[in-house]
């Protein structure tokens, strides 16, 4: 498996903060956060997109079992991945806004390519 960023967390916490980070994005279709947590989000948000390309049950179920909001993954196999039927890939984007006013963390918004 390829390396995952710690992002300062526990792994439980990590992880519940990649699935509930996945599915406000795959909801709203762009959010905004920090660089490293965009590029770790994207690794995922990609993965569900290829998972709804394979319409069955079973990938239904997979996606479920991430996902935290069943409306999210019927929207991700009904509309976001039919988009992306002929793409192999890279159906997101990462743009940079500049450092945050708090703390000077860098920013970006992670949004689905057109």
């Amino acid at each position: 498996m390829a390396h995952q960023r710690k992002l300062g967390r526990p792994t439980d916490q990590r992880r519940a903060m990649l699935r509930s980070m996945t599915t406000s994005f795959l909801e709203s279709g762009r959010i905004e956060t920090t660089v490293t947590r965009a590029k770790e989000l994207k690794k995922v948000a990609e993965k569900m997109v290829t998972l709804g390309k394979t319409n069955t049950l079973h990938s239904k179920r997979q996606a479920l079992a991430y996902i935290t909001k069943r409306d999210v993954v019927v929207k991700l196999f009904d509309e976001i991945a039919p988009k992306f039927a002929e793409r192999n890939g890279g159906y997101t984007r990462i743009i940079k806004i500049g450092p945050r006013r708090g703390d000077a963390a860098e920013m970006a918004i992670l949004e689905f390519v057109d």
